[in-house]
């Protein structure tokens, strides 16, 4: 893919045990700006590709790739809270 994406995923697949394949062979590419938003039904990977984007999930198959000098945060959606 072209070195002006910002974030590039190729052939990208999660797996949870045993057999639950929520990404199959997610290809995607962001250019520098871009904003966007992610849609599916109840386990469909959402959370899962939003980690793996940041960073927080590295169990995963293909490639994910965020060009130097970029970064991508998240907020979880159960966040730990100071006691």
């Amino acid at each position: 893919m072209p070195s002006e994406f910002i974030f590039t995923m190729r052939d990208l697949g999660r797996f949870y045990p045993p057999d639950r394949e929520v990404l199959k062979e997610v290809t995607l590419a962001f250019y520098p700006g871009a904003k966007i938003g992610v849609l599916g039904h109840n386990g469909a990977g959402k959370s899962s590709i939003l980690k793996i984007m940041s960073g927080d999930d590295d169990g995963f198959t293909g490639e994910a790739r965020l060009s130097p000098g970029f970064s991508v945060g998240l907020l979880n959606q159960e966040p730990k809270l100071d006691e």
